[in-house]
């Protein structure tokens, strides 16, 4: 079987020969990824040093900031913080342009050839309403201006679907995208909350996922666990979880076991760290053999940056070594 046959057969958990391998840092994956052009006429402005602090610009025209070099950073000016009324005249990035997708469909066709699972990336609605509005004022205007909070979610997911028409016409197989919605111990809002402002532009936008025949593949960090459910109704079909034993093990596969994939590095928090073999690898072969016992299941992953973390690549390279070695052959299909 090809690398996008493997994937395939997991997500369907038809029961592969192998789990899916999603890695970095050298190791074997069976996914790659394309995306789009900046937007036509985009404000984004790179990186650069400011004295003590980084500064950028992205093509919704949000001021990020950061300390060092190699994180994330945050928004630190969200382009319409000051006043709501601003979105009444805010012009959104051109973003589905044709010619922003050329590049991506031409490279998707290389990747197909080549025998891989190619994923387009796209945004969320989350996440780009709260750069927009800053993540404090964001989270404020949910209890207050729950109306206003639904006005700009709709306006984005909106423009959001018309990305994802793009990306199917360039032939991917599933699309990645994602933002963290917990924090260590909960929801950033209410499981309420949630559901009622932020759960119907999941679904629309898997509907419009899944209509073109693509799988939604949705990363997040922190405590999740109340709306995991929920993902799975409005049609997320893999979670990217960093700290997947944040939620416990034993739970995802009782509760999601071939209902979902869990796409999973060694828990970057309670594990990794360590510096413990026997831990990092005990931990790889109890997520393959708990989550990817369903015919599918569970999907191999790498956290992106040792240098974040503060780890010689060496303990990943374990964790890696250990899920080749416990999910080839994949793990016997645990009846439900």
């Amino acid at each position: 079987m090809t690398s996008r046959e493997i994937v395939q057969a997991s997500l369907e958990f038809a029961g592969p020969p192998r789990i899916p391998f999603a890695m970095g840092g050298g190791f074997p994956s069976d996914i790659a990824g394309v995306g789009r052009k900046g937007a036509l006429g985009s404000r984004a402005r790179p990186w650069r040093q400011c004295g003590s602090y980084w500064e950028m610009v992205d093509e919704w025209g949000n001021i990020w900031r950061r300390l060092e070099s190699i994180t994330k950073g945050e928004v630190w000016k969200g382009a319409i913080e000051e006043s709501w009324d601003l979105l009444e005249s805010y012009q959104f990035p051109q973003t589905d342009a044709p010619e922003l997708y050329t590049d991506a469909a031409t490279r998707c066709r290389e990747l197909h050839a080549q025998g891989y699972y190619v994923l387009g990336s796209v945004g969320w609605p989350f996440d780009i309403a709260r750069y927009l509005r800053r993540m404090e004022n964001f989270l404020a205007d949910c209890a207050a201006e729950p109306e206003r909070v639904r006005d700009l979610l709709w306006r984005v997911t909106h423009h959001l679907e018309r990305e994802i028409q793009r990306l199917a016409d360039c032939g991917v197989d599933g699309l990645v995208t994602g933002e963290d919605w917990g924090t260590q111990d909960r929801l950033l809002v209410s499981p309420a909350c949630w559901r009622d402002l932020f759960k119907p532009c999941f679904r629309y936008l898997c509907d419009a996922a899944h209509s073109r025949g693509l799988s939604v593949w949705f990363h997040s960090c922190g405590h999740v666990s109340e709306v995991i459910e929920d993902w799975v109704e409005v049609g997320i079909n893999v979670c990217q979880f960093d700290q997947p034993e944040l939620h416990g093990i034993d739970w995802l596969a009782e509760r999601f076991g071939g209902r979902m994939h869990f796409w999973s590095p060694v828990d970057i928090q309670r594990t990794l760290p360590t510096r413990d073999p026997a831990r990092i690898e005990a931990a790889a072969r109890e997520y393959v053999e708990k989550l990817g016992c369903f015919g599918g299941g569970f999907i191999a992953g790498y956290y992106a940056s040792n240098e974040a973390l503060g780890l010689d690549p060496e303990y990943q390279a374990i964790a890696s070594r250990a899920f080749m070695r416990y999910g080839d052959p994949a793990p016997p299909r645990k009846p439900r």
